[in-house]
């Protein structure tokens, strides 16, 4: 779904390990820096700061919002976790493996949409997932991909364990391996989906995202504690994206086609990943989407997914390991040690009109 690169046990562990030696970043201040990178549901936040309209929001604070892309999508996180910037555009899986189990206390800001539909398993020629069995699947390892092929292969009775294994393979790579004669399946997200059903007319779409919805979330992620100490913050970026999304609903074609521009596609290519995004472009959307009974429990299947991989925080003794906070004081895995929040303070604000 996002660009990421491979990402190996090691290389998280190594990078939750560098978090965890970082200082506390509770302080009172006047500039922020937040990471993103290309995905459909995340192009607002680079039309944000090429369009001035963050600028304009900060300005009204009194603060200023550097808004920084970056191509490797694992790599903004980590710098996110290490300290290098206050915010990171990220899934909740991704939240809560890196950050929130590396021991930074991370506050889901803003939630701007679900894959309905973006990312999807594919199979070679005519089949059913139970076909998946006995057949090498690639995908990027430890991704969302993983994630999606694990509950696809639930739902027909199957594990990864039924597979001839699981390749990794970077999202660079994936057309390419698809093409090779030894691929069967694969698992990733648009528009490399988009890019292997339109060229391949043997593409099998056997699962997508949109058959467990409200499942792959994509946040704005910010540090609780400067939050926390600097609220200001929080209205200026808010404000700032539901007045994108104003934009967006709207159709607004000028701001569209530049946000289809610099994810390498023209206005209809960007629309039909739209179309299989869940956009909350109604800040009440997103907060009745973080006040939902289901997620607390598909935080939940997310935990035991990590667990299961290794990657639930450094050396995590079971599921529960983190702690999720969510609106109405409900909490899943260890209250003593609440890492990731779903906070809907300030969606709630844009919802009112209190921005």
């Amino acid at each position: 779904m996002k660009f990421k690169n491979i990402l190996s046990a090691a290389a998280l562990s190594a990078g939750l390990a560098t978090a965890m030696a970082q200082p506390a970043l509770a302080q009172e201040k006047t500039d922020f820096k937040l990471a993103w990178s290309i995905y459909a549901g995340w192009m607002p936040w680079g039309y944000l700061s090429d369009s001035g309209i963050m600028d304009k929001w900060a300005e009204k604070y009194g603060i200023t919002v550097e808004i920084v892309q970056i191509n490797d999508y694992v790599e903004s996180i980590n710098q996110y976790t290490a300290g290098a910037f206050d915010g990171v555009s990220a899934t909740n899986m991704d939240t809560l493996s890196i950050p929130a189990g590396g021991g930074v206390d991370t506050t889901a800001l803003i939630i701007g949409d679900y894959s309905n539909g973006n990312d999807a398993v594919i199979l070679k020629g005519e089949g059913t997932l139970q076909d998946l069995a006995g057949k090498p699947v690639n995908l990027v390892e430890l991704s969302v991909s993983h994630y999606l092929l694990a509950r696809g292969l639930d739902t027909v009775g199957l594990s990864e364990s039924d597979l001839d294994g699981v390749i990794n393979t970077s999202d660079a790579d994936m057309i390419a391996a698809y093409a090779t004669d030894d691929v069967s399946a694969v698992v990733t997200w648009n528009p490399l989906v988009s890019e292997i059903t339109a060229s391949n007319p043997d593409a099998n779409v056997l699962f997508d995202s949109s058959q467990i919805p409200g499942e792959i979330l994509d946040l704005m992620v910010v540090n609780t504690q400067t939050l926390a100490d600097n609220p200001d913050f929080g209205k200026a970026v808010v404000g700032a994206w539901y007045e994108v999304m104003g934009l967006m609903a709207a159709g607004d074609e000028e701001a569209l086609t530049a946000m289809a521009e610099a994810a390498g596609t023209d206005l209809a290519g960007y629309q039909a990943q739209l179309a299989v995004t869940e956009m909350f472009y109604d800040p009440a959307d997103a907060v009745a989407q973080a006040a939902s009974p289901d997620l607390p429990t598909t935080m939940t299947t997310v935990a035991e997914f990590l667990f299961d991989k290794g990657i639930l925080g450094v050396n995590a003794p079971s599921a529960d390991f983190v702690g999720i906070a969510y609106p109405g004081d409900v909490v899943t895995g260890d209250a003593d040690n609440v890492m990731f929040r779903f906070d809907t303070t300030y969606m709630q604000m844009a919802a009112d009109g209190a921005l």
